[in-house]
C-alpha cells in the first residue's frame, strides 16, 4: 500500500470524489479536513469512504478531555483509520480522545503546524526551537498512549529515534520541483520516508496538477 494519503482540501465533494477516483491506484488513501467535513459532515464522509481507500479525517481536536472524547466517540460510526488532535490540550485530552476511539482507528496528535515558523512559537509565548517543541510534544504523545504524532520532516528523525514504534504522518511534503505555498518547513517524500515517517500528506502537488493520476504516479515513483 502506497503512504501517500492526498489530501482533498475542498468543500465541493464532487471534485473531491473525481480527484480520489482518479488517483485512487497511486494513493494510500484520503485525508479530509476541516474545510470538506464542515462543508458536508459525515454522510459525506461516508460517500467518499465509498470509494474503497482508508480515510484519514483530520479534524485536529483540541478542547477540554471531556468534549473531545465525547467529539471523538461522535465520529465512532464512520471508522476513520485515522484522527487527529492537538497535542497540546495535554495529556488527560490525549488519553480521553485515545479511550474514545475505535479499536482500529488510530489517534495521531499534532505537534506544531507545518505553517508555523519559529517567530511564530516566540509570538505565542513558546521556546523559538520548533525541533524541542515537536520533540516535547512527541514524548507527552507517547505517554499518553495516543499512536502517533502529525509533525514536518525536518523533525520526523528525531522523534522517530526516540519513538521507535510510533506512528508518524508528515504533511507539507513537495516533489523536489515542487512549490512550498504557504508551508515553511517542507521536505521531499523520499526525505521524509527515509528519516521514518509512516505516512505522506500530499495536497496540492496532486490536486491541482493538470493530470492528478500521472503527479500521484510521478511521487510514488520517487519511493
Amino acid at each position: 500500500m502506497s503512504p501517500i494519503y492526498v489530501a482533498l482540501d475542498t468543500p465541493d465533494i464532487e471534485r473531491a470524489k473525481a480527484i480520489a477516483t482518479r488517483v485512487r491506484h497511486h494513493v494510500g488513501g484520503i485525508k479530509l479536513g476541516l474545510e470538506f467535513f464542515m462543508a458536508n459532515g459525515r454522510h459525506g464522509v461516508h460517500e467518499m469512504a465509498d470509494i474503497g481507500l482508508p480515510i484519514f479525517l483530520d479534524l485536529k481536536f483540541h478542547d477540554i478531555p471531556n468534549t473531545v472524547g465525547k467529539a471523538v466517540q461522535a465520529l465512532r460510526p464512520l471508522e476513520p483509520a485515522i484522527i487527529t488532535v492537538h497535542a497540546s490540550g495535554g495529556r488527560a485530552m490525549l488519553e480521553d480522545a485515545k479511550a474514545a476511539a475505535p479499536t482500529g482507528t488510530k489517534v495521531v496528535a499534532v505537534t506544531m503546524l507545518t505553517s508555523l515558523d519559529a517567530n511564530d512559537l516566540t509570538s505565542i509565548g513558546l521556546s523559538p526551537d520548533p525541533h524541542e517543541q515537536v520533540v516535547r510534544l512527541a514524548e507527552l504523545a507517547k505517554s499518553a498512549g495516543v499512536d502517533g504524532i502529525v509533525c514536518s520532516g525536518e523533525e520526523v528523525k528525531a522523534a522517530h529515534a526516540a519513538w521507535k514504534d510510533g506512528f508518524f504522518v508528515v504533511p507539507g511534503v513537495r516533489p523536489a520541483n515542487g512549490s512550498s505555498g504557504d508551508q515553511k518547513r517542507v521536505v521531499t517524500p523520499r526525505a521524509a520516508l527515509d528519516a521514518g515517517a509512516s505516512i505522506l500528506v500530499v495536497g496540492r502537488p496532486i490536486t491541482q496538477a493538470e493530470d492528478p493520476d500521472l503527479a500521484a504516479r510521478a511521487i510514488e515513483a520517487t519511493l
